[in-house]
């Protein structure tokens, strides 16, 4: 049975995941090079479960964070997507933007491609107001895509993350949004 699509670019497939991306996302999850920014890698156990929580999210919401599959291979590479964080902070609720690609496909523009046609979904399809992207000041990578995707740093947002002990190098987060009015679809 072949997974539900939800959003298509030039060269991806954003998707429902699949048992078989199980195997691969744990060897992503378990690399120190592609979790650099993060307090730990993920045990296969852990990354599974993340997969399953997704899968049952995005049957309820009709979104998520897509599986991203290449079109020309068929390879699962990732995922890009919507996410709404469970914890609590001074800007929760809100819906975040997220990526997370396999090294060997950085500096590809994948992530770009894929997190601007996810932002033309949370507009134009759920008509959301504002998506917003945070991640640890280090990162990067990670921030040179929120710019490309046209979101702003608001430095007054910056926060402490509260699922990182606070101290640990990781906890400090940059704040970056979007509004429906400043996206261009």
């Amino acid at each position: 049975m072949e997974a539900e699509v939800f959003i298509e670019t030039e060269r991806l497939l954003l998707r429902q995941w699949k048992e078989s991306d199980k195997k691969p996302f744990a060897q992503l999850n378990s690399d120190p090079e592609t979790l650099l920014h993060f307090p730990k890698t993920l045990a296969e156990e852990e990354s599974n479960s993340f997969v399953d929580k997704t899968i049952q999210l995005i049957n309820k919401n009709k979104y998520g964070l897509f599986a991203v599959e290449l079109k020309d291979s068929g390879k699962f590479i990732g995922f890009t997507g919507l996410a709404v964080p469970s914890w609590e902070a001074d800007f929760t609720p809100c819906t975040e933007i997220g990526w997370r690609i396999y090294k060997g496909y950085w500096g590809k523009g994948y992530a770009t491609e894929a997190a601007k046609k996810v932002l033309n979904f949370a507009f134009s399809k759920l008509k959301l107001e504002e998506v917003v992207a945070f991640t640890s000041h280090f990162n990067i990578p990670s921030i040179k895509v929120m710019k490309r995707i046209g979101m702003i740093h608001d430095p007054a947002r910056d926060f402490d993350h509260p699922r990182i002990e606070q101290g640990h190098k990781f906890s400090p987060h940059v704040f970056y949004q979007i509004s429906r009015s400043n996206f261009e679809m």
